[in-house]
């Protein structure tokens, strides 16, 4: 260990970057991802060509002509009071920044809903931090392109949301903006690192919002909170004015209260004149597939009973239902570690070089760390997420849709390091990104929603996953299943008993 320490504070100081008084820290995190390591370090380098990330073509949706979505004009009242909800909220660190202007929205089919987006993507004329310390002080001089999307669509934005530093984390902790609660389950992590977003859509401040997965950032905070989170296909959505982490893993995607929410955000994100017919009426015909091996080898007991009762409610709609395994899916955490860390480390190297004591202390040794892997263990990642990515495709001529737990435990506790799973204990974003950060490698579009709860109240989440491109497919799988769910038919009873009283 004294070797490995000593050669790590030499290689900085050679790069340039010095700083050897970090060596332990270092070490200390290499060791926590010692297990991808020493399983990439064993395996052979493949013949095939290197993945590269390409956008998908357009998703074109298949729904029933007859169920296009009417979305209601949200009165100007309810924008002023999702405002005021949030500043009267704003111990929970859900927001970065709130407007203290009167909203006005352009004419379009959202009909100006309140969106709350997250910190890492421009708004033109209001601050964009990426939640760090280390990025200066500017104010965005346009917007990025999905904002002008929703814009034009009728999106009124009513601030910029917290998220887990530079959105490299999952508890979205933020050593400047303070640590993001979530309202499902205050005790439990909110997730990261679109952690903000989520929070401020189970808080009631918002019906949705925007955010961004490179492992999980937009479905991980979904599932913890009690909402919906979708990851599109790889850049289906423009990020074009957005922060980049690691730029062949990064997506942009919506985050709702519901499935529909979610699709509104998405259509307007696309930039079509108006929601399409996108719905399906039932499953007949639908080819579903639960997952297994990898993904339910550990799986907590709670999430095993979940996935079984959608499974019976899915084949009760119509769907033909099945099980299946992905060749290889075990490497897919080493790949994920070769990528992410070279193209963050890449992406903030002269972030870290010139302002690195400003960084939070697990984003700064994540980013340091990416210095010290090969740069050939990138080109070898490559070839992997070639053959994983090849594999995933097979699965798919068994099913047209894949099913799955989000995460292999509900939310882990503030302050957790590892989670304990069937006997088998876990780092803590290992844990919560074992079943999503698959879907960035291979860029098909997957989404998260809430399935039931635990005893205790912590959500349940599964996640339904499609080709390349089917992204309004996915959606309308997951609506279908949300009408299925418990958690669905405990809302409506809840909203139900609500407006009962209201009318007292």
């Amino acid at each position: 260990m004294n070797n490995l320490r000593e050669s790590l504070v030499g290689y900085a100081a050679w790069l340039g970057y010095g700083h050897g008084e970090r060596a332990e820290a270092w070490v200390q995190r290499l060791e926590i991802n010692r297990p991808e390591l020493d399983y990439f370090r064993a395996q052979p380098l493949p013949s095939c060509p290197a993945y590269v990330a390409l956008p998908a073509p357009m998703p074109v949706p298949d729904g029933a002509p007859n169920l296009a979505q009417h979305i209601a004009v949200t009165p100007h009242a309810e924008v002023l009071d999702a405002i005021a909800r949030a500043r009267d909220l704003a111990g929970w660190n859900m927001f970065t920044w709130l407007s203290d202007q009167t909203p006005r929205h352009e004419p379009g089919f959202l009909g100006g809903m309140p969106v709350a987006v997250k910190d890492l993507m421009a708004i033109a004329g209001t601050p964009l931090s990426g939640g760090s310390a280390a990025v200066a002080d500017t104010t965005a001089l346009r917007d990025a392109e999905v904002i002008a999307r929703l814009r034009r669509a009728g999106a009124v934005f009513i601030g910029a949301t917290n998220l887990h530093e530079l959105a490299y984390g999952i508890t979205s902790d933020n050593p400047r903006f303070g640590r993001v609660i979530n309202p499902a389950v205050p005790d439990r992590i909110p997730g990261g690192s679109s952690g903000g977003t989520s929070a401020a859509i189970a808080a009631g401040i918002v019906h949705a919002g925007l955010g961004t997965d490179t492992a999980g950032s937009i479905r991980v905070p979904a599932a913890c909170c009690g909402i919906v989170g979708f990851k599109p296909s790889y850049d289906v959505l423009p990020r074009d004015g957005v922060m980049d982490l690691a730029p062949s893993l990064d997506h942009v995607g919506p985050l709702g209260r519901t499935v529909a929410d979610t699709a509104a955000l998405f259509a307007a994100m696309l930039d079509l004149p108006s929601m399409p017919a996108w719905r399906y009426t039932g499953l007949a015909g639908r080819r579903i597939a639960r997952l297994a091996g990898y993904f339910d080898q550990p799986l907590d007991p709670c999430l095993r009973d979940a996935l079984a009762e959608a499974m019976r409610a899915l084949a009760e709609d119509g769907a033909a239902c099945s099980v299946t395994q992905i060749d290889g899916m075990e490497a897919a955490a080493a790949i994920q570690l070769n990528t992410i860390c070279a193209e963050a480390s890449a992406t903030h190297n002269e972030r870290l070089q010139q302002r690195g004591e400003a960084l939070g202390e697990d984003v700064r040794v994540r980013l340091e760390i990416g210095n010290f892997l090969p740069g050939h263990w990138y080109v070898k990642a490559q070839k992997m997420r070639r053959q994983l990515a090849d594999h995933m495709d097979a699965a798919f001529d068994q099913a047209d849709f894949l099913i799955c737990p989000t995460m292999r435990a509900p939310a882990p506790p503030i302050g957790a390091v590892r989670v304990e799973i069937e006997g088998r204990s876990y780092a803590l974003h290992t844990a919560v990104t074992q079943l999503t950060m698959p879907f960035n490698l291979t860029g098909h579009p997957a989404i998260s929603i809430p399935w039931s709860h635990t005893q205790d109240g912590v959500p349940l989440a599964l996640q339904i996953i499609g080709r390349r491109s089917a992204d309004w497919q996915v959606l309308a799988i997951a609506e279908r299943l949300e009408h299925l769910s418990p958690w669905s038919k405990r809302q409506t009873a809840a909203n139900s008993k609500k407006n009962r009283h209201a009318g007292n």
